[in-house]
């Protein structure tokens, strides 16, 4: 087992880490970057350094630009371990990790977590039906091998990725069968208050704008303010149903791609047994930090969409603002506040929109918290809505503790695919706010690993 101490260790090799890597390695500061994947980019920019000309130009602009980013973390010195599975953190700097199929351990003076989003669960009736993915995996295997639908598709959801989805399959060729959004009338008037901050943030808007047309001059059929969704079949999937304009739809598919929206990946913070607090307008966990991303008074920060869904542009820029801090807090840095007040001017400016996104495209309810109670949520261990609150009914308080009524959140995700919707069933089961309910305690290992890593 091999061990080292460095300056700083970055985890997570995305638009945060990246820049976060090149700010550090200005600074003079021994950078170390694990990622899980092979290769740079995170999710955003997955596959950004091997792209093929021709899928670049499909996947768009925004995408392109993280070849600018990519170029200068290669060029900026930093070292960088792909297939790097992190297993462990801790407070005081350490880092376990798994590459080569051998476990390895690191030691930074500081820890930068930047561990990126993760789709949001989508428990309707028929989601675990073979031929039903979300729309996350369907980008990330376009991304990543430019692998394409062979046969119409459905996208059904809400939030900016499944327009851009849709905009991208038509770029490539693929026929979109219906695009079924669940965006509905009060959505639009709780969001106009935040219209102003959404004005300043115009380049982003008319992107939206850009793609809604390319869906109308495509002729996709686009359903607005549908409920009750529903995925149909024997087997697999076989139609999509839903609720729109007084009526009931149902629309055939082999394929349907879910989506709405991506919360944090709190997996790593939340082991480390930091604070979190419940975020009323993303609808999710995420950690306590100062402004610069520090956790408590510990020598760990957090940048990028794992502390808050920010996007790329932000995320790139919470980076640099915490290798200053940790630039700062070795002694590489006598000019912080200089350095930093046009960073944070960039970060408010690429995060006007947030507040107008998060409130037009905010989950329906009964689509984060199903009312059937066989609607499947823990797909590991096969525990239903209706289970859940049972569990309740027994005198089960918080998603801890459905492990032990029922093994719920025990499986290989580690409850990453059904934590959320626990504490929202739990927490409207018990009349009580899900701050109250609480998350899964998350112990390393974080990923799997087998005894065999351990073999020197």
């Amino acid at each position: 087992m091999s061990e080292e101490v460095v300056d700083l260790v970055i985890i997570g090799a995305g638009p945060a880490g990246m820049a976060a890597a090149c700010e550090a390695q200005l600074l003079g500061l021994d950078t170390v970057v694990l990622d899980e994947q092979a290769n740079i980019g995170g999710q955003i920019y997955r596959n950004i350094e091997n792209v093929p000309t021709d899928r670049l130009d499909v996947l768009g602009g925004d995408y392109a630009d993280g070849r600018c980013l990519a170029q200068a973390f290669r060029k900026c010195g930093a070292r960088y371990v792909g297939e790097a599975a992190v297993w462990n953190v801790t407070l005081d700097g350490v880092v376990d990790y798994i590459a080569n199929g051998k476990t390895r351990t690191i030691t930074g003076k500081h820890i930068l977590l930047v561990s990126g989003a993760m789709e949001r669960p989508f428990p309707i009736d028929g989601w675990t039906l073979p031929g039903v993915m979300g729309a996350g995996a369907g980008q990330i295997l376009l991304k990543g091998s430019g692998a394409l639908p062979a046969a119409p598709v459905v996208l059904a959801g809400c939030g900016p990725l499944l327009y851009l989805l849709a905009w991208q399959y038509l770029r490539a060729g693929v026929t979109i069968k219906a695009l079924i959004d669940t965006t509905n009338l009060s959505a639009y008037l709780r969001a106009a208050r935040y219209l102003l901050g959404a004005l300043k943030g115009w380049r982003e808007l008319a992107k939206g704008i850009k793609l809604l047309t390319a869906l109308r001059r495509h002729g996709v059929p686009v359903y607005a303010g549908c409920s009750n969704l529903s995925i149909d079949g024997e087997g697999r999937v076989e139609s999509v149903s839903f609720k729109h304009r007084g009526g009931t739809v149902a629309v055939p598919t082999k394929l349907a791609l879910l989506h709405q929206g991506v919360v944090p990946n709190t997996q790593l913070t939340l082991s480390l047994g930091v604070e979190h607090e419940w975020n009323a307008g993303q609808l999710c966990w995420q950690p306590v930090t100062d402004p610069w991303g520090r956790l408590g008074k510990s020598s760990v920060y957090v940048a990028g969409d794992c502390k808050a869904i920010v996007g790329a542009q932000a995320s790139a820029v919470q980076g640099r603002l915490a290798a200053l801090a940790i630039g700062n807090e070795l002694g590489a840095v006598t000019d912080i506040a200089c350095r930093a007040a046009p960073l944070f001017r960039q970060l408010e400016r690429f995060t006007h929109i947030r507040p107008f996104i998060d409130t037009l495209y905010r989950p329906l309810d009964e689509n984060r918290i199903p009312k059937s109670d066989t609607t499947l949520i823990c797909r590991c261990e096969e525990v239903t809505a209706g289970q859940i609150r049972h569990f309740v009914e027994l005198g089960c308080l918080g998603p801890n503790q459905t492990k032990a009524f029922g093994r719920c959140g025990m499986g290989p995700c580690q409850g990453r695919f059904c934590g959320l919707t626990v504490t929202e069933i739990i927490a409207e089961a018990r009349r009580v706010g899900p701050a109250e309910v609480g998350y899964y305690r998350i112990r390393p290992p974080i990923k799997p690993v087998m005894l065999g890593d351990f073999v020197p």
